[in-house]
This record gives structure tokens, C-alpha cells and sequence, in this order.
């Protein structure tokens, strides 16, 4: 496992409708959460760089989640405008031009490969056409991602531990679908992992949103995800 501050192994998806909800968020949970995942709900809001300005000044840790899928020129302008921000990670999807593209754009923000989303499962993959199961196009993807250039993948922690078996330690592995107790069946995440499985499988990073954002006490619930993360990780330092 990468020598990482445990604290900052939290990832929280701080998926509400406006800027002003995100930061009265962010100022609730105060120093239970270091790393923030910004993605396409705010992006449509308006002010989504001053936000994660806003984020990057009170010494915030930023993942830009906008899943690029576009022409690899497009796509490879759109990281050259995340360079040099502050930013940590930020996503693009998994084929390979756009990998590609994206990795030889960024400077200092780590690229991510999603690999296959966690709301989808074998039915889904069937009815878009893969003749595969879901793991091993994960792999297939993680290999491609590490031959492009990406820091890192998503992946569900489902897939964690053979992205592990098979390529050690030189990608970077991200974890959404991350649910502290068992799974509501009307939950859209089909491939979910508790926090300690997660880390267990391999998981570098989980991204957690509705446990915490949904919460009666968001910080108490950050903060009871911390302690199970320091129970497996530890007190790691960067």
C-alpha cells in the first residue's frame, strides 16, 4: 500500500446543487475531510472554478470529476486548462486515444481513467454491447490506462484486487460506491464495497458522498469513515 496521509485517503463527493450548499458543506465538516470530489452537478451550477479556488486557498485537496469524453485534442485543451490550479486528480474515460491525449496534456494534475462506472453491472455491459464480464474489461482498461500514462484509475472495489494482482503498485487506485453498512436496494450503485473491503482489496483512495452528505451529523459521519480508515491503514504519511 502507497505511504499516504490516511487523513486525505477520504475522498468526499460533494455532489449538491449549488456553490453556496458546497461550501456551507464544506464548512460543516471543517478538518473531518481534506479531499473533495467536484464533479458534474456543480459544473452546470455556475461558479465551478471559484469553488474549487475557494477549496484549493483553505488548503483543500481537489478531484475534478468531469469524466472527459471527447475528440483527444478537445479533451487534451480541457486538462491543459486544469494545469498548474492546485488540482490532484481529474477523470477522463477509459479508451485509449483520449488516455492518451489527456496524460501527455497535464503538468501537475494526476489523470484518472474511469474504468467502467459502479452504477453499471453485467446486465448493462450486455445491453451495451461488451462480450465480456465486467472485470475483465476493468483490467483491460487499467493496462491500457498505465500504457497511456494515467496516474490511476476508478474502479469499483470489486476489481480492485486483480488491478493489484496484476499490476502492483504503478497505478493509482480510486474507489467510488463506497457504503459504510449494506447496500439499499434503491441505491444506483449495483458494485459496492464497505470502507474497510475497499482498502482491503487494494483501494489507494475511496470517494464517499450520500453516507456523509445525507447523514443526521455529516462531520460525525466523516469522521467515524476516518477512524475505519486509520484502523486499516494507519497513521500513513505522504
Amino acid at each position: 500500500m502507497k505511504s499516504i496521509n490516511a487523513r486525505e485517503r477520504l475522498i468526499f463527493a460533494l455532489d449538491v446543487s449549488t456553490t453556496d450548499e458546497a461550501r456551507a458543506l464544506v464548512e460543516t465538516l471543517g478538518d473531518s475531510v481534506v479531499f473533495y470530489k467536484i464533479g458534474l452537478e456543480l459544473a452546470m451550477s455556475g461558479g465551478y472554478f471559484e469553488l474549487l479556488d475557494w477549496l484549493v486557498a483553505r488548503g483543500k485537496k481537489v478531484f475534478v470529476d468531469l469524466k472527459f469524453f471527447d475528440i483527444p485534442a478537445t479533451v487534451a485543451s480541457a486538462v491543459r486548462q486544469l494545469n498548474n490550479r492546485g488540482i490532484s486528480f481529474v477523470t477522463v474515460h477509459g479508451n485509449q486515444g483520449i488516455m492518451e491525449a489527456a496524460a501527455a496534456a497535464a503538468v501537475d494534475v494526476k489523470v484518472l481513467a474511469v474504468t467502467v462506472l459502479t452504477s453499471l453491472d453485467r446486465g448493462d455491459l450486455d445491453d451495451l454491447g461488451f462480450e465480456c464480464d465486467v472485470s475483465h474489461l476493468v483490467l483491460s482498461r487499467a493496462k491500457r490506462a498505465l500504457a497511456a500514462g494515467c496516474a490511476g484509475v476508478v474502479s469499483s472495489g470489486v476489481e480492485a484486487q486483480a488491478i493489484r494482482d496484476e499490476l502492483g503498485e504503478r497505478l493509482l487506485v480510486i474507489t467510488p460506491g463506497i457504503r459504510p453498512v449494506d447496500n439499499r436496494p434503491s441505491d444506483d450503485q449495483k458494485r459496492v464495497f464497505t470502507v474497510e473491503q475497499a482498502f482491503e482489496a487494494g483501494a489507494d483512495y475511496i470517494v464517499v458522498g450520500r453516507p456523509i452528505r445525507d447523514a443526521m451529523d455529516p462531520k460525525g459521519a466523516a469522521e467515524a469513515i476516518q477512524r475505519s480508515i486509520a484502523t486499516v491503514c494507519g497513521a500513513q504519511t505522504s
